[in-house]
């Protein structure tokens, strides 16, 4: 990862999760800690972070300690700190920036507006815009048309709420559901646009999903696309397509690029 560096410290693992993603699809190194005496020491090991992205209530330490921590350290003491924060009470901003906090980041995480939100606060952590990635036709990020369902499936629930977290902003209604039988009872009641499934799960296969989904008249038509970061090979992909899918994509997926190919396949 040729990006900027940034670490971010948080105990609930869907932010955690979810901010790691945005970043990393905006170009950035993540190093990531879901305690502040873990995040201190990758900071021992490794202070070279152009940023420092820290939540305010965590147990054992919280962040106006590691705060406090950072800001003695002479090797440290530059080095932006940003607040992740629900700021619930009165005085909590004048609290986070007395501890030492440079700026900081409302809860929840709104997905389309954090990288701009953050690169107001520490302008040189990109030196040019990130660039989504090449397409042969760019499209601007758009809300989507009113009405357009889409259904994911993945048994990893970080997963469906990072899903959840990207589309949902944009004006898509987001069914989930985390075993294939769950999902094609929701397809048959609420018969979505589009369908994004994993492969690989403990309950039954993606492969064994498509084949129930296209082999029903009521959903034969919905364009279903594969998304796997372990079930990803030659082999994987042909028997998908074969199978009826318009798109068989792997995880890790820049955002921008995803939301690309939704756009194409509910333009189907």
């Amino acid at each position: 990862m040729s990006g900027p560096a940034v670490l971010v410290i948080d105990d609930n693992a869907i932010n955690l999760a979810l901010i790691s993603y945005l970043l990393e699809a905006a170009g950035c190194e993540v190093r990531a800690a879901e305690q502040g005496e873990a995040a201190l020491a990758l900071l021992a090991a490794r202070p070279d972070v152009a940023a420092i992205l820290c939540d305010i209530q965590m147990p054992v330490m919280d962040g106006y300690e590691v705060a406090r921590r950072v800001k003695a350290d002479p090797g440290l003491a530059g080095i932006p700190l940003i607040a992740i924060t629900a700021l619930a009470m009165v005085g909590d901003r004048e609290r986070i920036l007395a501890a030492g906090f440079d700026a900081y980041l409302s809860k929840p995480i709104e997905p389309a507006s954090f990288i701009a939100t953050l690169k107001s606060l520490v302008p040189h952590l990109w030196a040019e815009p990130p660039q989504p990635a090449p397409s042969r036709s760019p499209e601007p990020l758009a809300p989507a048309s009113a009405g357009q369902t889409i259904l994911v499936l993945d048994d990893n629930p970080t997963n469906l709420e990072l899903k959840r977290n990207l589309l949902q902003p944009l004006g898509y209604l987001v069914l989930t559901a985390q075993d294939p039988l769950a999902a094609l009872e929701l397809a048959r009641s609420e018969r979505p646009d589009l369908i994004i499934s994993d492969v690989g799960m403990p309950q039954g296969s993606g492969f064994d999903f498509i084949a129930e989904v296209k082999a029903d008249p009521r959903l034969c038509d919905i364009p279903f696309v594969f998304l796997s970061a372990t079930h990803w090979d030659d082999v994987q992909r042909a028997r998908g397509l074969a199978l009826g899918a318009v798109r068989y994509l792997q995880r890790p997926i820049d955002s921008q690029a995803l939301l690309a190919e939704i756009r194409r396949c509910l333009s189907r």
